[in-house]
């Protein structure tokens, strides 16, 4: 059997329940796998803002684990809270996403500092607040605004507008941006060759971790790079269909414990066994 060293979990829909939080029976799973010296790294489309308090409540610091947040774009330490990877966009890019973003007729918004940004407030900009616990700054002029590199951007609408704009957006950006939603109203630009997957194998290889002893659960197409790459990808019971069918296995949903039941079975039980 493998001896996993590594878990890399996505939080919205997969770590956390529907209420933002980690149950009892998760949480206990993965503070047992990080004393058996198992490392459990976080990987959101979330901005770090989002993310740090989740990392504390897991004692990431204390382990020596890392955050991958902006679906990738950067990678934190937790214990030295250095950032060891980051990725941007340039202003001019952003400028051209604005511009295509009112052609298409769909909100959006990028962050700078721990803000989220956008032209005008709509009911999606309005969720990632919420998700987030980020305040939203209205910038009438998102242009002159926006003047410093971003870490990503977000297109916010209508999800069955949005499966369409995805699509055409790949086409359109391929080569230069990496576009992918990650929930049915969120569709992320990211820098070309930047994602989940692309910054896994980064911070591997400085950890010398082989990719085959990496265990990766999401339920999202922006998880699709990191369950593609682990030697174990997951895909919560929550899932859509065609992540399940490109997911090594299937877990339980969010809400039923799925993320405990991989660690219990793949890592606990291993290390019961080997003692």
């Amino acid at each position: 059997m493998m001896n996993y060293k590594m878990i890399v979990l996505d939080l919205d829909d997969t770590l956390l329940c529907d209420d933002h939080t980690i149950s009892p029976r998760t949480k206990k799973a993965l503070m047992d796998a990080q004393e058996a010296g198992v490392k459990v790294v976080l990987a959101s489309g979330r901005p770090t803002f989002a993310m740090t308090h989740i990392a504390k409540e897991l004692e990431l610091e204390k382990y020596g684990s890392f955050i991958l947040s902006f679906n990738g774009a950067q990678i934190r330490n937790c214990t030295t809270n250095e950032l060891i990877f980051s990725s941007t966009l340039t202003p001019e890019t952003v400028h051209e996403l604005y511009h295509i973003s009112k052609e298409e007729e769909v909100g959006i918004h990028t962050y700078v500092g721990d803000d989220i940004v956008t032209p005008a407030s709509n009911e999606y900009t309005d969720i990632e607040a919420q998700i987030t616990g980020m305040p939203i700054i209205e910038e009438v002029d998102f242009v002159k605004a926006i003047q410093e590199p971003v870490v990503k951007v977000l297109m916010v609408g209508a999800p069955e507008g949005l499966v369409h704009l995805e699509k055409k957006m790949q086409l359109q950006l391929e080569g230069k941006l990496n576009v992918v939603r990650s929930k049915p109203f969120f569709l992320e630009f990211t820098e070309a060759g930047v994602d989940k997957g692309t910054s896994l194998h980064h911070l591997i290889k400085q950890l010398d971790i082989k990719q085959e002893e990496v265990i990766a659960i999401g339920d999202s197409y922006n998880d699709l790079a990191m369950i593609k790459f682990a030697g174990l990808g997951v895909a919560m019971g929550n899932a859509p269909d065609d992540i399940k069918e490109i997911a090594n296995y299937v877990t339980d949903t969010n809400m039923e414990d799925g993320v405990a039941k991989v660690v219990e079975t793949f890592i606990l039980k291993e290390i019961v066994q080997t003692k």
